[in-house]
C-alpha cells in the first residue's frame, strides 16, 4: 500500500505505475469512471483523516485497487454476494501459489488448441463449475473452483459473468485468439493487497458492524436496468430489484447516522425516461451528480454508446 505522499506523486507520473488491478473483467466495472470518481473523493481521505474503507459490492474492484494504492489506511473490508466471486478473493489472499499452478496448467493446455478444441475445454469446465459440491476450506478444490472463475472469466463471450435463475454460469466460449489466463505478476500484487483485507460473503447490510466515523463507504450495487432489455445484475441468483434499491438506500443512511462518508453509483433512469424521478427521489437528501459513462458489455457493438450514471454522496 502507497503513503499518501507516494500516492500523490504517482497520480502526477512521478512513481512507478507497477500496480495491481482488476483479475477479473466484471460487468459494471468502474474503472473508466475512476476520474469522474477520483474528483469526488471526500477531502477527508485525501487529507489522511479517514483510515478505514469498506466497499459492500466489491465485484471486480477497480475502484478498491484504487482506493488502498493511492491512500494510507488502516484498515479496509470487502463483501459481496457472489459466494464464487468472494472465494476468488479469499484464495488469492491466502493460496495464491496454487491458484498460479493450476492456471498456469489450464493456460497451457487451452491456448495450443483448435477452435472446436478450446469450445470443448470451456464447456467441459463450465459444466463442472456449475455443479453444486462440497470443498474442504482452503484445500485444493477451493484453488480449482477459482482457478475455473478465472478462466471462464478471461475465456468467455465478452468478459460477461452472468447466471441464470438456478445460480448456473451460462456464458458462451469467447473468440478471443490469445486470452491472458494467468497473469502472475498481477495476482501476487493483489495477494499482497489483500494480506490486511477483511472479505465478506453475503448481503451488503453486513458490512454496516464494520463502518465507524473514520470510515469511507464506497457502494457500487447491480444496477438497476435501463429498460427491460438491459438488465446486466444477475450476478448473483435473486437479482437485485427496485425493492433491493430502496434497501440499500436504508443501508446509506445507516452509514450516514453513523457520521462516515458514503458515495453510491448507480445508472441513470433519466437515460430513457426523462420523467423517471426514482434514484432523485430516493436520495434527494444527498448530493447527486450526473457523470457520462460508456457501456461495454452489450452484444450489438452500436449500442455500446455513451449514457448518463449518477454518483450518490451523503457529502460535498
Amino acid at each position: 500500500m502507497l503513503s499518501k505522499s507516494e500516492g500523490f506523486l504517482q497520480r502526477f507520473g512521478a512513481v512507478p505505475t507497477s500496480r495491481a488491478k482488476p483479475f477479473l473483467k466484471w460487468a459494471g466495472g468502474k474503472g473508466q469512471l475512476l476520474p469522474d470518481l477520483n474528483q469526488r473523493l471526500p477531502a477527508e481521505l485525501q487529507e489522511g483523516k479517514i483510515t478505514k474503507y469498506v466497499e459492500p459490492f466489491i465485484g471486480g474492484g477497480a475502484m478498491f485497487f484504487n482506493i488502498v494504492q493511492n491512500y494510507s489506511l488502516k484498515e479496509t473490508v470487502i463483501c459481496d454476494a457472489n459466494p464464487d466471486l468472494i472465494l476468488a478473493y479469499q484464495v488469492i489472499k491466502h493460496d495464491v501459489n496454487r491458484l498460479v499452478f493450476v492456471l498456469n496448467q489450464l493456460e497451457r493446455l487451452y491456448l495450443p488448441m483448435s477452435e472446436p478444441g478450446r469450445k470443448r475445454v470451456y464447456e467441459n469446465i463450465r459444466k463442472g463449475f456449475n455443479l453444486n459440491f462440497d470443498y474442504e476450506e482452503f484445500g485444493i478444490l477451493r484453488v480449482k473452483r477459482a482457478a475455473h472463475l478465472i478462466f471462464l472469466n478471461k475465456t468467455c463471450f465478452n468478459g460477461l459473468y452472468r447466471v441464470n435463475s438456478k445460480g448456473q454460469f451460462n456464458t458462451p466460449v469467447g473468440n478471443y485468439i490469445s486470452p491472458k489466463i494467468l497473469d502472475e505478476q498481477n495476482l501476487r500484487k493483489v495477494s499482497a493487497l489483500l494480506e490486511n483485507t477483511r472479505i465478506i460473503q453475503g448481503d451488503f447490510s453486513q458490512c454496516l458492524e464494520h463502518i465507524t466515523p473514520k470510515t469511507f463507504v464506497y457502494c457500487d450495487p447491480p444496477y438497476r436496468p435501463l429498460n427491460k432489455t438491459s438488465s446486466f445484475n444477475n450476478y448473483a441468483s435473486g437479482g437485485f430489484d427496485d425493492e433491493e434499491q430502496k434497501r440499500l438506500a436504508k443501508f446509506i443512511e445507516a452509514i450516514d447516522k453513523k457520521g462516515a462518508k458514503v458515495m453510491m453509483s448507480n445508472s441513470d433512469p433519466k437515460n430513457f425516461g426523462s420523467s423517471d424521478e426514482f434514484f432523485d427521489e430516493l436520495y434527494k437528501e444527498y448530493q447527486i451528480d450526473r457523470v457520462q459513462a460508456k457501456r461495454h458489455i452489450n452484444s450489438n457493438a452500436e449500442k455500446r454508446g455513451a449514457i448518463s450514471e449518477i454518483v450518490v454522496r451523503n457529502y460535498l
